[in-house]
């Protein structure tokens, strides 16, 4: 199959981390190349680099940031199908590909074919007011700044818990290391074909965090209050209307650019952020063994 390069690169960019190195290399490579370079609407935040244009299926978007830039690059790309590639603006993160520095190589191995698709799920939110909405990481269901949330959840249509409390978050495998996990969620490795439901400082009773079968429907009923409560879709605010809601995964959402296996895995992207971090006796034991034998300390937290 012949190799074609994109015929545009559309930015997304943080609105407010240093980015103008990125966008130098990424500058220079497109005019060597003659390949226009625009800049899409997304996100709630925004921070105008080059000329508004659209994405289409043969080009390729470049998210310069972190992750909450290339999620937003992601939902602005889905309906294109056109491939993502997270160029981090700071450390890597779970999203990220490829650091600001290795812009141009990066950019030179899609030019020439050498990636592949990473491709994501997303959960596909229905309400009972016939609205549908998706996300990459998690749904949450929030209470307002006054009151709890109540809420009954179901899986499959078997009820499983009625519960009051701050909220309930719902996250792919992806999410799980999000706002899941901090709620004290479990992690989903891998590409664990599963999602997760995780209750927030729940008001007595017991629910504990609940891993969900893809193949499943989620149902969160929600009985609001006077104050009402909020959905968030990937950490944003949302206006979804309803107070049901069905929840199922969509397997290939979106897709990020990969090369090969260069990523880390999970865990070890965990441990970097310190995110995961060994227990303080293992580490002990470890910087005694370190000074008996005159070695370099470990900087990552990990066990050498």
């Amino acid at each position: 199959m012949a190799v074609q390069a994109p015929q545009r690169l559309a930015l997304v960019v943080h609105p407010s981390r240093p980015i103008e190195g990125a966008l130098e290399r990424l500058r220079a490579w497109s005019d060597e190349r003659g390949i226009d370079v625009v800049q899409l609407e997304a996100g709630t935040h925004y921070r105008q680099v080059a000329t508004l244009g659209e994405a289409g299926p043969c080009d390729l978007v470049v998210a310069v940031g972190g992750d909450g830039t290339v999620l937003a690059a992601l939902r602005a790309s889905a309906p294109t199908e056109t491939p993502v590639l997270g160029v981090a603006c700071g450390s890597l993160g779970a999203l990220t590909t490829v650091s600001a520095d290795d812009l141009g190589d990066a950019l030179d191995r899609f030019a020439a074919g050498d990636w592949v698709p990473r491709v994501l799920p997303a959960l596909v939110i229905e309400s009972d007011a016939g609205e549908q909405v998706w996300s990459i990481n998690d749904v949450a269901f929030t209470r307002a700044p006054s009151g709890q949330l109540v809420a009954d959840v179901s899986v499959d249509g078997e009820l499983y818990v009625r519960m009051a409390g701050d909220g309930v978050i719902v996250a792919t495998a992806l999410g799980s290391s999000a706002y899941s996990m901090a709620a004290g969620g479990p992690l989903l490795a891998g590409a664990c074909p599963a999602f997760v439901c995780t209750p927030i400082a729940m008001h007595g009773g017991s629910a504990p965090p609940v891993v969900v079968d893809a193949d499943a429907t989620l149902t969160v009923q929600v009985h609001p209050g006077f104050a009402g409560f909020f959905v968030e879709l990937d950490g944003q605010p949302a206006d979804v209307a309803g107070e049901r809601f069905e929840i199922r995964v969509h397997r290939d959402k979106v897709r990020l650019v990969a090369f090969g296996r260069t990523d880390d895995g999970m865990f070890a992207g965990l441990r970097k952020r310190l995110l995961v971090t060994d227990s303080p006796r293992v580490l002990a034991r470890d910087e005694r063994e370190r000074r008996a034998h005159g070695s370099a300390p470990a900087t990552d937290g990990t066990i050498r």
